[in-house]
C-alpha cells in the first residue's frame, strides 16, 4: 500500500515537473516571437552602424520650434518643449552634421536633437534639456554612431538596440528554453531510471 502511494507521488511530481518544463519552453518561445517581431526589427533597419568620435561645435536652444508638418505658420504647431540643437563634427567625414539622441528621435522631430517623453511636464523638460545641453559644451568629445553607407547624413548618440543590447534581450528566454529542456530531460532520465529499476 506505501508503495503504491510513493509511486503514485513519483508520477505527480514528475507530471507537474514535466508540466513545468513545457510551460518555460513555450513562455520562451513566446518571449523569442515578442523580439523576433518588435526589437530585431529596429536592429536591423538602423543605418546607424559604424562607431566614430564627433566634437561638439554649437549646442543651442530654441524655445520656440516650428513643426516638421507646419507650411510657413508661424503660430500653429509650435512645440511644447524647448529644442535642443547640437551640430558636430564627424571625425570619420569632416563633415558638420547635426546630432540626435537616438534612431527614434530624428523620427518624432527632425528639427530637435533631443525630444523628451509625453509624460514629463514641462518644469523638469526644461531642467534636462539645460543639463544636456551644458553636458555638451563641457564634454566636447565623446563617440558617437554614423552611417557607413552614407543614405544618413546625420549622426545619433546611442543607439536604440546595440549588439550587447539584442544579445542581453536573447539572453533570458534562451536561459529560459535551456532550463525547459533540462527539467524535461531530467523527469525523462528519472522515468528510464524508475522502469529500469522496476523492471530489474
Amino acid at each position: 500500500m506505501l508503495g503504491k502511494k510513493l509511486v503514485t507521488a513519483q508520477k505527480r511530481g514528475e507530471t507537474r515537473a514535466l508540466c513545468l518544463g513545457l510551460g518555460m519552453v513555450a513562455c520562451s518561445m513566446m518571449m523569442y516571437f515578442f523580439i523576433g517581431i518588435t526589437i530585431v526589427p529596429f536592429y536591423t533597419q538602423s543605418v546607424w552602424t559604424a562607431e566614430t568620435v564627433c566634437k561638439v561645435l554649437k549646442a543651442n536652444i530654441k524655445d520656440k520650434v516650428l513643426s516638421p508638418n507646419s507650411k510657413g505658420s508661424e503660430d500653429e504647431d509650435i512645440f511644447p518643449y524647448p529644442c535642443l540643437q547640437v551640430w558636430v563634427n564627424v571625425t570619420a567625414s569632416g563633415q558638420e552634421v547635426m546630432l540626435y539622441q537616438t534612431e527614434d528621435t530624428l523620427e518624432r522631430n527632425s528639427k530637435c536633437s533631443y525630444v523628451p517623453g509625453k509624460s514629463e511636464n514641462s518644469k523638469e523638460v526644461k531642467a534636462r534639456i539645460e543639463t544636456i545641453a551644458s553636458n555638451f559644451k563641457t564634454h566636447q568629445t565623446f563617440p558617437c554612431y554614423y552611417d557607413p553607407g552614407g543614405t544618413q547624413t546625420n549622426v545619433i548618440f546611442s543607439r536604440l538596440y546595440p549588439p550587447k543590447g539584442l544579445l542581453f534581450a536573447f539572453l533570458w528566454p534562451t536561459l529560459m528554453f535551456s532550463g525547459g529542456c533540462l527539467i524535461i530531460v531530467l523527469v525523462k532520465i528519472s522515468q528510464y531510471v524508475s522502469i529500469l529499476s522496476a523492471w530489474q
